[in-house]
């Protein structure tokens, strides 16, 4: 099996002879190609991923956490958050037919998100994604990595598609957890097609359920459309969740857990 190690697009290193204001290269753990390529000849169409050491540490807390605690199901569940691929691209390892099958990468330049359309053509064409549970990587950050030059809105049209391509089809209706800001920021942005499956916003703020709906004031559409907002308790699944996860102290966590859901069938991550 020819296999490679998928790396994000070159980018020039300065001169030797300036100084340079942070690390250039993540660094791999001896182990790594060794135990990603047994991964790769156990599963020919998968993406092989692994676990992150963050540097420094105390950088992208949370994110880290997600990428090194998901369970190997949600590796293909959890595709649909703001955090992107479930295995980040600096771990990417497949054999080199699969990645002629599903590439090129899109070389458009900065403000392209190369790995997350790869990940989701990867998706698209039946591929698996695997993690070898050990740090296999040093991911340093640093705030002139390219990936911030792609601006939030270009990735959150992208990932508001691809949800209404892969998970909205399998549902005649669903609820939006979240009446706030975020939930009706996806509400808005579906298309009017997907917008008229959404039965209920759900929620814990007393404040907003109250009010007793949403009324989308843009819209084209007489009379305008006028969703309920009812408490968590009150609403049916399935839902598309856009609360942010371990950012509650467990509150919202707990309350997901209260009603007894499957990940996947009653409810998709989607902040």
């Amino acid at each position: 099996m020819q296999l490679v190690l998928l790396q994000p697009p070159q980018r020039r290193a300065p001169p030797k002879s300036l100084s340079c204001p942070y690390p250039e290269d993540d660094a791999m753990m001896p182990q790594r190609v060794r135990l990603q390529h047994e991964a790769a000849v156990r599963h020919p169409t998968s993406i092989i991923g692994c676990q992150v050491r963050r540097e420094p540490p105390s950088s992208t807390e949370r994110y880290t956490r997600w990428l090194n605690q998901l369970a190997s199901d949600q590796l293909l569940i959890q595709v649909f958050t703001s955090n992107g691929p479930t295995v980040i691209m600096p771990t990417w390892f497949c054999s080199r037919a699969w990645f002629s099958h599903v590439g090129p990468f899109d070389e458009g330049g900065r403000g392209v998100p190369e790995d997350l359309l790869f990940f989701y053509e990867h998706l698209r064409k039946g591929g698996g994604v695997v993690r070898v549970d050990q740090s296999l990587l040093l991911y340093r950050y640093h705030p002139g990595a390219a990936t911030h030059s792609v601006l939030e809105t270009t990735i959150w049209t992208h990932r508001v598609r691809f949800l209404e391509e892969r998970a909205l089809p399998h549902w005649a209706t669903f609820t939006i957890w979240n009446a706030g800001r975020q939930g009706r920021r996806l509400y808005r942005s579906l298309t009017a097609e997907s917008r008229r499956k959404v039965v209920a916003f759900c929620d814990v703020d007393q404040n907003k359920i109250k009010k007793g709906f949403y009324c989308y004031e843009e819209s084209q559409e007489r009379p305008k459309p006028r969703v309920p907002v009812l408490h968590f308790r009150a609403a049916r699944p399935p839902f598309v969740i856009c609360v942010k996860l371990d950012l509650t102290g467990g509150a919202f966590e707990d309350n997901l857990r209260s009603l007894h859901l499957q990940e996947g069938r009653d409810f998709l991550h989607f902040s």
